[in-house]
């Protein structure tokens, strides 16, 4: 009799931790999506002008300056979120010279659709930092304007002064 107690209680042991309990089981699928963002496009529209400029005597544009601020279009995705970037010179040059040029951390701005335009624009930028914008919420525009100052010398030799303001604009993905 304890052999057959022995016996019953080693065969629950069995049924009940060696052999596998069986369950119901279902599963259920999902898809993995993306929306690939359009590309940018990013056009320099107008050069920063100062025009005629005296030796000694500083001249300033202003990003508001219809015709003379510097002044860059972007179209991309309604509202992306970018990452605007500007490499500035730090001089404009002719072949033998060179002329100090400045650039304020209030010396450019931008028009997403939600301000007044380059007269009363969105949103002032920083052109010495990284500035993260959206686009334009309806249609994925932004204009983009830069002013800045040149600082001839009193000696300032005569001539065709240049140089290369760029600027990158990045997706964040945002």
């Amino acid at each position: 009799m304890l052999k057959n107690n022995i016996t019953s209680i080693l065969l629950i042991v069995i049924v009940l931790f060696v052999v596998p309990v069986i369950q119901a089981q279902e599963s259920a699928t999902i898809q993995a999506v993306a929306t690939v963002l359009s590309a940018l496009t990013v056009t320099g529209t107008n050069d920063l002008n100062f025009g005629n400029v005296t030796p000694g005597t500083p001249k300033s544009v202003d990003k508001t300056d219809v015709g003379n601020a510097g002044e860059w279009t972007v179209s991309g995705s309604a509202s992306a979120e970018v990452q605007i970037d500007f490499t500035l010179p730090d001089s404009l040059r002719t072949a033998t010279a060179a002329m100090d040029i400045i650039f304020l951390v209030t010396d450019a701005s931008f028009e997403d659709g939600t301000g007044g335009g380059q007269a009363s624009p969105a949103g002032n930028l920083n052109p010495s930092i990284t500035n993260t914008e959206n686009l334009n919420a309806a249609n994925g525009s932004m204009t983009i304007w830069i002013g800045g100052q040149v600082d001839p010398s009193v000696s300032q030799p005569g001539g065709s002064y240049s140089g290369d303001i760029e600027i990158t604009i990045t997706l964040t993905g945002n």
